[in-house]
């Protein structure tokens, strides 16, 4: 999932790096630590019904398997970015990568669901504190053209990390086994403890005040209302299980605001969020990432479950759909600059609608690379394009002193909108998922390309004409 957006406001300054530092190296291993995240966002997807043979999950502990990484990693991404202030990029980097490769070996390990969310959970913190402060690094390290040229390294991260995800999903469930996913990050993240501080000088830290109220209230308020969504596929919408989780949501952002206004150092200026540009990026990206790692999720089961598909022959299907994201991604960028951001949205979550109402049409039968592939490549192809003109249309339109708070506000819409997107399509294909049967998918991929369909229309009004203008380098996650 790849999209540009500028360094976040939280990055240090420095005018050089110190003498004697090696910022290419750095870069490097930086992208390997950045890459283990992007993985563990998609990698997950194509070992769900093997995890769930071995451990016993159902629907609901399949869906927080998902929503749990990308809850914590969004909802507390803006809170690391100011800890790598307070403490220092280097320290908060290291820490965060300490925490992800004991939480990778702990997920590996786990013998059921509870111990299996946990080591989710202590990912999300974990990659919450790494990225901000790994870009933190990177955007202070370099200057004039080589930040550009580093940038652009960084940005290729998204797009082949949810490539390589898919694929070595199913080759590692496949082969040795569905734990070793998360085995994989444990060697990996000990190599780059011992190599990073060798390269990555550690600066002084910026003193700042500490939004925690913040952080966790915006982060219980999503989980409560991710949890409300996914109940709705057991008790339905209108039962207690859902509507209290909801309601409690509503008190938690609420409470948030309020928080928000009364401090003097807020996670998020609730001003920017009336900004227009802002509110229209945000949502595009909401939408965008929920239908897209909705497809994942959808379509991982969907063939392993229904249509009797290894973990390796769906990750080899997934393929052409990942390259599409990152193709959508690179003509997005080119239409927006031709276009302007409105008609590529609008032309990207139409070829999504028209992408997910193919996949309306798969059965239990046939070929999935003519009946299954098509639909989801053409759906990953416009929501590619979709991420770019969410990204500049947040930041194109308001003023360069705003967009490092307005990058962390699409950031964390980017990733709590899969978490999001994965709840609500769980529920409504809660009969499928539980019986292997088509049905429920149906209705899943139906509630899809509507929701594209109408987001499309909703661009027209939303998004503000003309040809936005970016504020600075881009960013993935």
């Amino acid at each position: 999932m790849t999209h540009p957006h500028p360094a976040p406001a939280t990055a240090p300054h420095t005018a050089a790096p110190p003498a004697g530092s090696r910022p290419w190296a750095a870069l490097a291993l930086l992208c390997v630590a950045q890459f283990m995240l992007v993985l563990d966002v998609t990698v997950v997807n194509v070992a769900l019904p093997s995890m769930a043979a071995d451990l016993d999950l159902g629907r609901t502990a399949l869906t927080w398997v998902v929503t749990t990484y990308t809850l914590c990693f969004g909802g507390l991404m803006l809170l690391g970015g100011r800890l790598a202030d307070v403490l220092g990029a280097r320290r908060t980097l290291l820490a965060g990568l300490a925490l992800f490769t004991a939480a990778s070996l702990l997920t590996g390990l786990a013998s059921g669901p509870e111990a299996l969310l946990a080591g989710r959970t202590a990912q999300g913190v974990a990659a919450a504190l790494l990225s901000p402060a790994a870009l933190a690094i990177v955007t202070t390290t370099f200057h004039g053209r080589d930040r550009h040229r580093a940038l652009g390294v960084w940005s290729a991260i998204g797009g082949a990390g949810a490539a390589i995800g898919v694929l070595l999903g199913g080759v590692l469930t496949d082969g040795p086994g569905w734990e070793w996913i998360f085995y994989v990050n444990v060697p990996i993240g000990a190599v780059l403890l011992l190599a990073l501080p060798a390269v990555v000088p550690a600066r002084a830290p910026r003193p700042a005040r500490l939004d925690i109220p913040g952080a966790l209230l915006v982060t219980a308020g999503t989980g409560s209302l991710i949890y409300g969504l996914v109940a709705a596929g057991d008790t339905g919408w209108s039962g207690p299980r859902t509507l209290v989780p909801v309601a409690a949501a509503a008190v938690a952002y609420g409470a948030f605001a309020a928080v928000e206004r009364a401090q003097r150092a807020p996670l998020i200026d609730l001003a920017v969020l009336r900004r227009r540009p802002v509110v229209a990026g945000s949502c595009l990206m909401l939408v965008a990432t929920a239908l897209l790692i909705s497809l994942f999720f959808l379509g991982s089961v969907f063939l392993q479950e229904v249509r009797g598909y290894s973990a390796l022959r769906t990750g080899v299907l997934f393929l052409p759909v990942a390259v599409a994201t990152g193709l959508g991604a690179h003509l997005g960028a080119r239409f927006v600059g031709l276009w302007g951001a409105r008609p590529t949205a609008a032309v990207g979550l139409t070829l999504a609608g028209l992408g997910t109402a193919l996949l309306t049409t798969a059965g239990p039968g046939g070929n999935a690379w003519t009946g299954v592939a098509p639909g989801m490549s053409l759906a990953a192809l416009g929501l590619g394009s979709v991420f770019v003109a969410a990204t500049t249309t947040a930041l194109g339109f308001i003023a360069h002193e705003e967009a490092g708070v307005a990058s962390g506000v699409v950031n964390t819409f980017h990733e709590v909108g899969g978490s999001i997107g994965v709840a609500v399509v769980s529920t409504v294909a809660a009969a499928g998922i539980d019986g292997g049967t088509e049905g429920g998918f149906t209705a899943a991929f139906t509630v899809c390309a509507v929701t594209a369909a109408v987001s499309a229309a909703a661009t027209f009004v939303l998004v503000p004409r003309g040809k936005p203008q970016l504020t600075g380098g881009p960013h993935v996650h």
